[in-house]
């Protein structure tokens, strides 16, 4: 069983592709790629975080349909375009506002919106997030794991790590 994170995959969300300069012909495609994208990296045992902003718009409608399409057992971390709705859904594993957890020895706190700090931060600890969709300066430790900037698919901790160790220190006055 492997475990991926992803956000903001804002299903058909037409705002999307301009907001975002998401490079899809149409809301379809874009819906189409990002199921196409997450089906080909996660399987049906592994377990995927969604930090938020699943589906908007017309897409609310279908979000049950969209993630029963969706591989692995799927956790929400909910975003601020999450209604009740999408939260109720029953093909979440969990759905939370907040969470923590230890994954190959590093903890992880995980939440739709990224933090100036977080708990367990001096001691190593990750923030992973989305919201930002790849457009914020992240502080040390701390990592966007929206669609925007890992070509449209959930990615796996170790990916994260690594990218994480190639760019500049950044940390805050």
């Amino acid at each position: 069983m492997a475990v991926f994170f992803t956000s903001d995959t804002h299903f058909g969300h037409g705002g999307a592709l301009g907001l975002f300069g998401r490079p899809f012909a149409s809301v379809a495609a874009m819906d189409d790629a990002l199921i196409a994208r997450w089906n080909a990296t996660v399987g049906a045992r592994d377990e995927v975080w969604h930090l938020g902003d699943f589906a908007l718009g017309p897409a609310l409608k279908r979000a049950g349909t969209l993630l029963e399409a969706l591989a692995g057992r799927k956790h929400l971390v909910a975003g601020n375009n999450d209604p009740p709705a999408v939260r109720a859904l029953p093909g979440w594993t969990t759905v939370a506002d907040y969470a923590e957890l230890e994954l190959d020895g590093v903890a992880l706190v995980l939440c739709h919106f990224p933090f100036r700090s977080w708990n367990g931060m001096a001691k190593g600890a990750l923030n992973l997030h989305g919201h930002s969709h790849g457009r914020l300066l992240p502080l040390t430790r701390q990592i966007d794991v929206g669609v925007d900037g890992w070509d449209f698919a959930p990615v796996a901790l170790a990916r994260l790590l690594a990218a994480a160790r190639r760019r500049p220190k950044r940390t805050p006055r």
